[in-house]
């Protein structure tokens, strides 16, 4: 690998653009090559085996394509196995995705914060460990659901708006003024999301704060990139035709 090698990002899906896009605004000179798995998405229902498998699988790929880094800009992939992929593959830093609570709690002034993830994300020791370590505080309410992704991957903004509502419901109840988003798929619909519990409730994402820790990776490797501009390649193993579009959204 070189400086000129590109990022490797993989997600279980395309909720992982959201990740790419702040990697993309941050580091603008850098090269990235995208894999969405979306024909085994969602993740969220499967076993840590499985996940792990899935997630091994791609990242062999990416090796081939000779990646500087990779950036497993999924939740789910973090939580259920991103020890065990840095030891699989220590020839290469693995960046994984952190709920962004420590950051709500500086932004929460009621002190009363959300958390928005899919269900194993919700149920994981290593969410329940960031809440124990950042939130003592504060009250949290985690909401851990599987019906968004799906919806996501197949582009069903109606679905999305009917389910939304019950979803929420507790964070409006609970008077919620932040809600962290806690997998990657969620800020593609964080219009929708906003409109439902209303602009005094701030949403966060890790977007921008894992584009900053590949900035201080690549730094510290000797490994960014010199170039103007980078190029952007993207792969899936679902549908070319749903993942274009929710990119050209994404470039708007």
């Amino acid at each position: 690998m070189t400086a000129q090698s590109p990022i490797g990002i993989l997600d279980s899906g395309v909720g992982g653009l959201s990740v790419w896009r702040e990697i993309a605004r941050f580091l603008p000179q850098e090269q990235t090559l995208y894999v969405a798995d979306s024909v085994n998405a969602p993740y969220g229902n499967k076993s840590e085996e499985e996940i792990f498998d899935l997630a091994s699988r791609v990242i062999e790929f990416l090796l081939t394509q000779h990646v500087k880094l990779i950036v497993a800009a999924c939740n789910t992939i973090t939580v259920s196995c991103i020890d065990r992929l840095r030891q699989a593959y220590p020839q290469i830093e693995i960046v994984g995705v952190v709920p962004a609570i420590k950051t709500a709690v500086a932004l929460s002034k009621r002190k009363k914060i959300g958390v928005l993830a899919t269900e194993r994300t919700a149920k994981s020791s290593y969410q329940h460990e960031l809440i124990k370590k950042f939130a003592r505080k504060c009250e949290v309410i985690t909401v851990g659901t599987n019906k968004f992704v799906p919806l996501i991957e197949r582009g069903e903004e109606g679905q999305i708006r009917e389910v939304l509502l019950s979803v929420l419901k507790p964070f409006i109840k609970h008077e919620i003024d932040v809600v962290v988003l806690g997998c990657t798929h969620y800020p593609l619909i964080a219009d929708l999301i906003q409109e439902e519990l209303g602009r005094e409730v701030r949403l966060i994402d890790s977007g921008e704060a894992i584009a900053r820790r590949v900035e201080v990776l690549l730094t510290k490797h000797k490994l960014k990139s010199k170039q103007k501009a980078g190029e952007n390649r993207f792969f899936t193993t679902g549908s070319v035709e749903k993942a274009d579009r929710i990119l050209h959204r994404l470039a708007r």
